[in-house]
């Protein structure tokens, strides 16, 4: 066990020490001065009608640059279109995640599609597993893809269940090298969370498959809490209309590359019809990409910035060109407020990502600090109206590592929503006082020294 837990750890290193994260100034004047690029339920349109949904979305919004540069510069760094007449709710925690992602699932009638990075064998993970066995038996096809590392401390018999019922299941990048079908790439992970229905809804966020997201961040402090003795806080967006058949491409190209058996054949891409306002573009990032495009799209937006970046991030372990594009948007007059945890479930990742605040506190970077909860939350508004929501943390892992995704959202209205629940996050913060902060104890001190220099790792 302990030469097995060696060479484990060689290989994260060996494997870590490969990647890199990419020249984001080089990438970012490549692909400048496009012409913005929208699409509806039919697919592409017309010049004309593009040049008229970008005015339409600046007269609501303000004449902001953000609506210009970073929509025309994203599409070419990520490939995946702008898609028109969506319909976008905002969940916050798994109280409200839950319930909506279960009665999904109650409703399909073809087939279930389910991606979580973690998938517990604890009350809400049998529930889930109940239900998509049910399903199963009434026909409908259910596929999972569950990760290995996330799932390690899940029973094998928890997943046999489910494959006995019918249910396809695939293990991503199993620990075990033997008995994966991929080149093992043990530091490779599938952290996204993607739930698709009847090809027509989709969940993607922070939240897996677990018990410990079951109380939500506001049952703690108004003394409703479960048996849980740490309210999370998480965020998740359910998503109907055309773009969710974006997000299916994605479950089945993550299917595929991991060599899963060949799926039943079911209608995974129906005709879609609008559903709503909301502009949506769905990321996807995976290590097999020349470089992070979640990562990339981040950087452009927080560059394109001209009034505000508002940042809710669980694991915030930046990089010095993250650490370069906030302080840069800082000192051009940006209002850059950063909401992160008060604990974590990391002790090294939190006290690394504490060992940048000086830095940024010294440009004029606004931290808050969330209480009453854990923070696992992603989120990131910007000038009130570009959104991104989704499974990427702001750590080396997410951007080097990881399988992630994340769905970017323009215009006012939705934008509103997430200021409003910023807000809210922020009234329960503490603010981080540039004075206190540097009379903090040598012992604080030492441990961000010592998640400083594991970060690459983190």
């Amino acid at each position: 066990m302990l030469k097995l837990a060696a060479v484990m750890v060689f290989c994260l290193i060996a494997v870590a020490a490969c990647a890199t994260l990419p020249d984001t100034d080089a990438l970012i004047a490549r692909h400048a001065g496009q012409t913005a690029r929208f699409e509806n339920a039919r697919g592409s349109i017309s010049s004309q009608k593009n040049a008229a949904i970008l005015a339409e979305l600046k007269r609501k919004s303000g004449d902001i640059d953000i609506l210009d540069k970073q929509i025309a510069l994203e599409q070419e760094i990520v490939g995946s279109p702008l898609i028109l007449g969506n319909k976008v709710t905002l969940l916050q925690d798994g109280a409200a995640t839950y319930p909506a992602m279960l009665a999904a699932i109650r409703n399909a009638r073809d087939h279930v599609n389910l991606e979580s990075y973690i998938f517990d064998d604890d009350d809400i993970g049998r529930q889930f597993a109940d239900l998509l066995l049910e399903q199963q038996g009434r026909g409908v096809q259910v596929n999972v893809i569950y990760d290995s590392v996330g799932g390690f401390s899940t029973p094998k018999a928890f997943f046999d269940r489910m494959r006995e019922g019918g249910i396809e299941v695939l293990e991503f990048n199993p620990i075990n090298p033997f008995v994966s079908k991929t080149p093992w790439r043990i530091n490779n992970r599938d952290h996204r969370k993607l739930l698709v229905v009847d090809g027509q809804i989709a969940f993607i966020g922070g939240i897996n498959i677990s018990s410990v997201y079951s109380s939500g961040s506001g049952a703690k402090r108004t003394g409703k809490a479960t048996g849980n003795t740490v309210a999370w806080r998480d965020t998740d967006l359910q998503i109907e209309g055309p773009v969710v058949g974006e997000l299916q491409k994605l479950f089945m190209e993550t299917w595929e590359r991991q060599r899963g058996r060949p799926l039943a054949a079911r209608e995974y891409f129906p005709v879609l019809k609008a559903r709503g306002n909301d502009i949506v573009r769905a990321i996807g990032s995976t290590p097999d990409d020349p470089y992070s495009l979640i990562y990339l799209t981040l950087i452009s937006a927080i560059g394109n910035a001209e009034r505000q970046v508002y940042l809710t991030q669980a694991y915030f372990v930046p990089d010095p060109q993250l650490l370069e594009s906030l302080i840069e948007a800082a000192g051009r007059g940006v209002d850059v407020k950063l909401i992160l945890p008060s604990f974590s479930d990391s002790a090294s990742t939190f006290h690394a990502g504490r060992s940048h605040y000086s830095t940024l506190l010294k440009a004029g970077v606004k931290i808050y600090e969330r209480r009453g909860a854990l923070l696992h939350s992603k989120t990131v508004v910007i000038d009130g109206v570009w959104t991104c929501v989704g499974s990427s943390n702001l750590d080396w892992r997410s951007f080097i590592d990881n399988d992630e995704i994340n769905a970017v959202i323009l215009g006012r209205e939705f934008g509103l929503q997430m200021q409003s629940m910023f807000a809210m996050d922020i009234a329960a913060s503490e603010a981080i006082d540039p004075a206190i902060w540097e009379r903090r104890s040598w012992m604080l001190r030492l441990k961000e020294w010592g998640g400083r220099l594991l970060q690459r790792l983190l």
